[in-house]
């Protein structure tokens, strides 16, 4: 019978993201994962898309002049609406292997920060890729209910939401936001910070998915405890003669690059607190606030922010997954929820 109740649910809830798209089909869980990256090439003024997700990540910065591998997605909303579409169509036939009679019902989480007009523009490639009703949610909402906060209660929560392009920090109650704010940073500024250090102080120019992995490795929000920390060997190019080589770099650099966006982090939740109402402020002393997205796996983040702060700050357990999953609640439990999701615009 299952089986047969799963041909009519084909809703989904997306995590459209700067870096990564999540998928969540309802009653399946997260059920894909991929980077938010198209390659296509142009053929006679039209593109052509060669292979979307992880095929597309690795051609990233490796393309040569005929094909194109960019990401749709910048600082959270979506920059080239074609290539978004394709993208979305993409995720949506990869999750239903045949193609079901039904056309499902889509809820997406777009930035607090977003425009109306930005709005309507994913709304709209949700609805060109092939689904019969588009809702939005905002993602500090879908991001502190995937990390299991009571924002039903009357309470102040305050969820910090580290995205690719953005991040988001809210203080939710009652099931709303009471303030937010985005800032444009986040994992792609992080990339940025750590080529533009590496380009000043060794001369060596790296790529994107070099700094990335960089800062996935051994990237750090504070200065390591010995002044070095541990340390990995980087390839990129020589500026000073041109050609390519090999260089090690430690923990202790990294933090140094790194501590320009962490800060400006630290300052949105700085400004943040200052924002909230006293007895909501009352109640973040009292539960802390809570970290979510990709950025938030950056090590000693929570730290780095304790210390700013003062704070109990603890990081959400699948903090990758988290609007995802939020999203997807807000799917399961749409009556409860239906307040925070908007069909309309």
């Amino acid at each position: 019978m299952a089986g047969f109740s799963g041909l009519f649910s084909s809703d989904m809830a997306i995590d459209l993201g700067t870096a990564n798209t999540l998928v969540y089909v309802k009653g399946r869980g997260v059920i894909l994962n991929e980077p938010s990256v198209v390659a296509f090439h142009v053929k006679d003024g039209r593109k052509q898309v060669l292979a979307v997700g992880e095929d597309a990540k690795l051609m990233l910065g490796r393309t040569p002049g005929s094909i194109e591998a960019i990401r749709p997605m910048r600082e959270g909303v979506i920059a080239d609406f074609d290539v978004a579409e394709e993208m979305i169509k993409y995720f949506i036939r990869k999750v239903h292997k045949r193609t079901t009679f039904t056309k499902p019902k889509i809820i997406v989480c777009v930035p607090h920060g977003a425009t109306p007009v930005e709005k309507r523009a994913i709304r709209q490639s949700v609805l060109s890729a092939g689904a019969r009703r588009a809702g939005l949610i905002a993602e500090p909402i879908a991001a502190a209910i995937g990390a299991g906060m009571p924002i039903t209660d009357p309470t102040g929560n305050m969820v910090v939401d580290i995205g690719g392009g953005t991040t988001e920090v809210a203080v939710l109650s009652l099931g709303d936001i009471v303030y937010a704010r985005s800032v444009r940073v986040g994992g792609d500024r992080m990339d940025e910070a750590i080529i533009n250090y590496l380009r000043r102080q060794q001369n060596l120019l790296v790529g994107e998915a070099t700094a990335e992995r960089i800062k996935t490795s051994i990237g750090s929000a504070r200065m390591p405890d010995d002044g070095r920390g541990a340390s990995m060997q980087i390839r990129g190019r020589d500026l000073l003669n041109g050609v390519p080589k090999e260089i090690e770099i430690n923990q202790a650099q990294v933090a140094e690059a790194l501590a320009e966006p962490v800060q400006q982090i630290c300052e949105a939740v700085m400004t943040a607190l200052e924002a909230t109402p006293p007895d909501l402020a009352a109640d973040i002393v009292d539960r802390g606030v809570m970290l979510t997205g990709g950025g938030a796996l950056l090590g000693e983040l929570d730290l780095a922010l304790r210390e700013q702060t003062g704070l109990g700050i603890s990081v959400a357990d699948e903090s990758l997954n988290c609007v995802a999953l939020g999203t997807g609640k807000a799917l399961e439990y749409e009556k409860q929820l239906r307040h925070v999701i908007d069909y309309e615009s």
